[in-house]
């Protein structure tokens, strides 16, 4: 038996999926708006998460820190919502509900209508090696696998991108 103690305990009440949402409600939400560049669908993918907690707390089973896995399901969460269909359509159309336009919320448009036509993985990614500027060890790190497949990861987003652009 190991002395080491897991990051953090499963969650095995609604008092601490509370807890856990008073501790880092801020970051799921401060991470959607990231994403999403939408002040109600951050709001709701934070209610969604923390909501399907409760139903589901073991999800969360304490292999992680509550950061990382708030992390990784928020990540997963609003690349869902990309996809869907009429979120696809106005981030297609390039139309933010933001005012004002300069370089970083052009690119950020440009990288959600990436994202809404990449598979899953390599979505997830894209999003921690460019909008999050993680090092290739930090996102094997969040995703659970080797360097090297995170860079294989990239290259392939990279070429399915390309032969997408000369396409057109």
């Amino acid at each position: 038996m190991s002395d080491v103690a897991p990051p953090r305990a499963p969650l095995r009440s609604r008092a601490d999926v509370a807890a856990l949402y008073t501790a880092h409600g801020h970051v799921v939400l401060r991470r959607a708006r990231q994403i999403l560049n939408d002040e109600a669908e951050a709001q709701d993918v934070l209610q969604e998460l923390f909501v399907s907690l409760i139903h589901s707390p073991e999800q969360f089973a304490g292999h992680s820190s509550a950061t990382t896995f708030l992390y990784g399901a928020t990540t997963n969460s609003c690349l869902n919502r990309l996809r869907d269909g009429k979120n696809r359509q106005r981030l297609l159309a390039g139309q933010p509900r933001t005012e004002g336009v300069d370089a970083r919320s052009e690119r950020l448009a440009q990288l959600r209508q990436i994202l809404a036509r990449l598979p899953q993985e390599l979505s997830q990614v894209v999003v921690y090696a460019y909008l999050d500027e993680m090092t290739h060890e930090e996102i094997a790190d969040q995703l659970g696998c080797s360097r090297r497949h995170v860079g294989n990861l990239l290259e392939r987003a990279t070429d399915l991108w390309q032969r997408e652009e000369r396409g057109r």
